[in-house]
């Protein structure tokens, strides 16, 4: 327990609450004594009228004191132990004296309550010392009964120094030192009002280590630990001394930034990011806005901060503006039809030839022209868009594909991408049937591709719908296989039919030996368990003989095409036709 700094629960409303009730306890106590007082005169007249000041200023301090600056409440303080020791030495008797005296306990608990523990001694001593020598300077107070006073004043300031830094730390994280979410919420409320009266800026920001688990299951929570007050260590000695750095739940960090626009709260940001470039780390930063309600301003940070996991993790964001008016522009582009949808092939490189496609969405703003999918996912999935955003793009994928087959005779396995949000929705499954009765797309040609992070979250109702849609005929691929480690041992009881190798895996199999190693022996255990895997992000021809070698089956990526208008991977697949003929 840190007893020398301020503690937690000085925070300007705290202080300015209590500064008001307990003088208004002083002042009315004082008043009753000036009023009980044995004798008439000039005496009992100062103390109700000092009593009287100090009632006034609780008012004061209730209705302004939130908005005073700390050296004001040092004002305050030793400005009540100067009318406690006037009173004493005005007081027309002992017993009037005595009880005045007394209310140096009501000093000690706001010097207690609002400072660092040298400037809480310099109060006691300045108010024990003061009220003291005016009671020995009196006839009628023996020196004892204003020792025993102080005795008594110097017990209650030890107790209550000690009931409040055990308080300060209800809001501290016991393995970091930082503020927990407790505190961080009422931090954010406390610079959200004084943001609103000052008109300074204040941001906000997430921070979220990368692939911390991993840490954890291959290097033990002990390391783990080690790493999250690392990370602590160097934030709090970088940041200024007006942030509030708090670990806001397992490996995720938040701050505060009063002061900071949000240019320059990303900038400082990063800047302390790199200072670790050993642990990952992704950022989002948003700056407070009119109007904004604290959920509003930590959504925003934390879409910011979902964009750059989504883009790949390892960098900062700052939420750019307007997201409302993206929210409302993508809503209308989704019931306009203006979001479309492309087809990236995906490859049976066995037998050279398209066998399936995965549906991504694009969409091209009418001002801003094409926005990343990254961006307006994100968006979606943070202001209950993705439902519809999902169910769109499956939509039209199937009709598409439907079209495609009645067409041509052309069959082709459809690849969706299916979201955390989406699976956790009990709807789920039924909405998708009757995409299928509305289309007459069939389950069996349909794969629902779902995040490793999202098997990782083991959301029960989400794990549910995999297993009733694999009953439907569904197949199911781990989609950014080889980001984690969680999967890894639950292979043989989720409803997996397929591995989809992350595309940064692939990108290192021609350059690093281990990981040309980790790939094959990925792909054999996948043929142990009767899995198919698909290797994304196959960009060179390197890559696509390096993969064969190893026995991948399947292949995506831009060397077998870019996502394109379902027409552009027709006409590949007609041109690769005519190119077997001619060699047939």
């Amino acid at each position: 327990m840190n007893w020398s700094g301020v503690p937690e629960v000085a925070t300007p409303r705290v202080m300015a609450q209590t500064l008001a009730v307990l003088f208004l306890l002083g002042g009315t106590a004082g008043l009753l004594a000036g009023l009980g007082a044995g004798a008439e005169g000039h005496g009992r007249e100062t103390i109700v009228v000092l009593a009287t000041s100090v009632l006034v200023a609780a008012v004061v301090a209730f209705r302004w004191g939130r908005a005073w600056a700390r050296h004001v409440f040092h004002v305050a303080v030793f400005a009540a132990s100067a009318v406690i020791a006037v009173a004493v030495t005005v007081s027309p008797d002992a017993i009037s004296a005595v009880t005045i005296a007394s209310l140096n306990s009501l000093v000690a608990i706001n010097a207690c309550f609002f400072f660092s523990l040298p400037l809480t001694v310099v109060h006691l001593v300045v108010a024990l010392v003061s009220a003291t020598v005016a009671l020995v300077l009196r006839d009628d107070v023996p020196v004892v009964t204003a020792l025993a006073l102080v005795a008594a004043v110097i017990g209650l300031s030890t107790v209550t120094r000690g009931l409040v830094l055990r308080a300060s730390s209800a809001s501290r994280d016991p393995l970091t030192g930082l503020t927990n979410r407790r505190g961080f919420d009422s931090a954010l409320g406390e610079l959200m009002a004084a943001s609103a009266r000052n008109g300074e800026p204040l941001s906000a920001a997430l921070l979220d280590l990368d692939h911390f688990k991993t840490i954890n299951d291959t290097e033990g929570h002990d390391a783990g630990d080690r790493v999250l007050r690392r990370v602590a260590e160097v934030w709090r000695t970088a940041l200024p001394t007006t942030a509030v750095l708090a670990r806001h739940g397992g490996d995720e960090f938040a701050l505060l930034l009063p002061g900071l626009a949000g240019p320059a709260a990303l900038e400082l940001v990063c800047r302390i990011r790199a200072s670790h470039p050993d642990i990952g780390m992704s950022c989002g930063v948003a700056e407070h806005r009119a109007h904004d309600s604290a959920a509003q301003l930590m959504r925003r940070a934390d879409l910011a901060l979902y964009t750059v996991k989504a883009a790949g993790r390892g960098g900062c964001r700052l939420d750019d503006g307007p997201a409302s008016d993206l929210v409302t522009d993508l809503a209308v582009a989704l019931d306009s039809g203006a979001v479309t949808v492309h087809f990236q092939p995906i490859v049976d490189m066995g037998a050279d030839e398209i066998v399936g496609v995965e549906a991504l969405a694009r969409w091209t703003h009418s001002e801003r022209g094409p926005v990343s999918p990254v961006e307006f996912v994100a968006v979606a999935e943070q202001h209950g868009l993705m439902t519809r955003l999902g169910e769109h793009v499956f939509r039209t994928a199937c009709t598409q594909l439907v079209e495609l087959r009645t067409t041509t005779g052309r069959r082709l396995r459809l690849g969706v991408n299916v979201s955390g949000r989406e699976l956790s929705d009990p709807s789920y499954p039924q909405r998708i049937r009757a995409v299928l009765a509305a289309t007459g797309w069939s389950a069996a040609e349909t794969v629902l591709e779902v995040t490793e992070s999202l098997v990782e979250a083991e959301s029960s109702t989400a794990v549910a719908a995999l297993h009733e849609l694999r009953a439907l005929g569904f197949m199911i691929a781990i989609d950014d296989f080889g980001t984690g480690y969680s999967s890894l041992s639950r292979l043989d009881t989720l409803p997996v039919d397929i591995l989809k190798l992350d595309a940064s895996f692939i990108g290192t199999i021609t350059t690093s030996p281990r990981r040309a190693t980790m790939l094959r022996s990925i792909v054999g255990m996948a043929h142990v368990l009767g899995l198919d895997v698909v290797a994304e992000g196959v960009e060179t021809a390197e890559q696509d003989a390096q993969l064969r070698a190893i026995g991948c089956r399947f292949g995506q990526g831009w060397l077998y095409g870019r996502p394109a208008p379902l027409a552009d991977v027709v006409a590949q697949l007609d041109h690769a036709d005519r190119a077997a003929a001619l060699h047939a």
